[in-house]
């Protein structure tokens, strides 16, 4: 009698989870979705789910948005360190970020993604948001306390805007104002990578934390802009 061979298939490996990532953008790409696929890789080992990457990734971004908050006075009147303070952001961002694209990848790789997954990845990405834009907020009025309270109402409110762009992007009707993969577009498309965009905004914290009112001030043009342009765009092309 003959035994059968029994081959076992091949384990995934970091290129095959960074092979599956959404994009984001050049510093996502580049960045944090080789950080989230290695990410993905040890969840795989170990068993867990994609769902719990997504938790993973929302209660380490608010942890660290919550800490700049808690501190943000203290960082002002210089009783604590802001690089100490800046530093908690600019990581704990950076690796929540990750965790966020691993979820996907692990999901796509291993069949394990659903309609659930998808809505608890969206609900956990707009909570850490917020706490991040509350994070930010924080700061600037706590280095200067005449920041208008509109200002900071209309830059939480544009900050959005990118989430909401994303999960667009993800469906049947999705469409870009600019189709170039070239380096020099996609250079200028950093404004836009949220990975590139939370990075600057840890390096701030770390290095300057009086210019967050600035930070701000530009998230907010930036993001406004490009929702007025999507408006025409998307009414351009139903007209």
């Amino acid at each position: 009698m003959h035994s059968a061979t029994i081959v076992a298939e091949p384990r995934p490996t970091v290129a095959d989870f960074h092979r599956v990532n959404r994009g984001g953008g050049l510093f996502s790409e580049s960045i944090s979705q080789w950080i989230g696929a290695a990410f993905a890789l040890v969840a795989q080992r170990l068993g867990l789910r994609p769902t719990a990457l997504t938790l993973a990734n929302l209660v380490l971004g608010l942890a660290a948005s919550v800490t700049v908050v808690a501190l943000a006075d203290d960082v002002a009147a210089g009783t604590v360190p802001a690089w100490v303070v800046g530093l908690v952001a600019l990581v704990g961002w950076q690796v929540a970020y990750a965790l966020d694209c691993a979820d996907g990848q692990l999901a796509r790789v291993t069949g394990q993604g659903s309609a659930a997954g998808a809505r608890i990845d969206v609900l956990c990405d707009v909570a850490a948001q917020i706490a991040l834009v509350t994070a930010i907020g924080a700061v600037a009025v706590a280095q200067r306390p005449a920041t208008p309270v509109w200002l900071v109402a209309v830059f939480a409110g544009t900050w959005m805007v990118n989430l909401v762009t994303s999960v667009m992007q993800a469906g049947p009707n999705a469409a870009s104002m600019v189709t170039s993969t070239s380096l020099p577009v996609r250079l200028v498309k950093l404004v836009r990578d949220y990975g590139a965009v939370i990075f600057v905004a840890g390096l701030v914290l770390v290095f300057a934390p009086a210019l967050a009112f600035w930070l701000m001030v530009a998230f907010t043009v930036v993001n406004g802009g490009f929702l007025l342009a999507s408006i025409a765009f998307s009414a351009r092309a139903a007209l």
